[in-house]
C-alpha cells in the first residue's frame, strides 16, 4: 500500500499519523494493499480555488475528494479463479485510488469548535475522504447514517489501537475527542 502525504499548506502536521491512520482505515475497509492514495495538505486560497472549480461553493472546505480508478474487490476464490489454474501466479492489481485533499487552516477551526485536537481533527478529515473515494456519500439520510456511523466505527478502532501503546490513552494530551464530522 503506498500512501503519499504532500503538505502544500504551511501548516505543521503529523504526516505520519495522517499516513498511519490512512493505512487503518484502507485495511480496515479491505483495500487492496497495492493500492495507492495520495492524500494533499493546501492552504485555505488553493482549498477555496479547488472547492470553486469542483463543487461550484465558494470559499475553502475542510476536505474533498477525488477518486481516480473505480476498484473492484478481488475475487473470493483469489487469483487462482481469474486465470483458471491452480500454479497461478497472483498479480498485481495496482490502482490509484484517488487524491483526498484536506485544508489545516479549516480544520483548525472545525478542530475549536469541536473542543479536540487538530490532529484528531484531521485524521477525522482524512477517513472521511478515504469514505467517499469508496464510493461512500451522505446525500440523503440513509447514507449519511451509514457513511458517519462507518466513519465513527473506523476512528474508534484507531483510537483505541493507538490507545493501547499510550499511557495518556485515546485522548492524550489534548483532550477529549468529539465526535463531530465534516459536513
Amino acid at each position: 500500500m503506498s500512501i503519499e502525504i504532500a503538505n502544500e499548506s504551511g501548516a505543521e502536521v503529523d504526516e505520519a499519523g495522517l499516513a498511519a491512520v490512512a493505512r487503518h482505515v484502507l485495511d480496515g475497509m479491505r483495500v487492496h494493499p497495492l493500492v495507492e492514495l495520495s492524500v494533499l495538505l493546501v492552504d485555505e486560497s488553493a482549498m477555496a480555488d479547488l472547492h470553486e472549480r469542483w463543487l461550484g461553493e465558494p470559499g475553502p472546505t475542510d476536505v474533498l475528494a477525488f477518486p481516480m480508478d473505480e476498484l473492484r474487490p478481488p475475487h473470493p476464490a483469489g487469483a487462482r479463479a481469474d486465470r483458471g489454474g491452480a500454479t497461478a501466479e497472483p498479480g498485481p492489481v495496482p490502482g490509484l485510488l484517488g487524491d483526498v485533499v484536506l485544508c489545516p487552516q479549516v480544520a483548525a477551526a472545525a478542530a475549536r469548535k469541536a473542543r479536540h485536537g487538530v490532529q484528531d481533527e484531521l485524521e477525522l478529515l482524512c477517513t472521511h475522504g478515504i469514505l467517499h473515494l469508496l464510493g461512500y456519500d451522505h446525500a440523503d439520510p440513509g447514507e449519511h447514517a451509514a457513511m458517519f456511523g462507518l466513519q465513527d466505527r473506523l476512528l474508534a478502532a484507531w483510537r483505541a489501537e493507538r490507545g493501547a501503546g499510550d499511557p495518556d490513552g485515546p485522548e492524550g494530551p489534548e483532550g477529549p475527542e468529539g465526535q463531530e464530522g465534516p459536513g
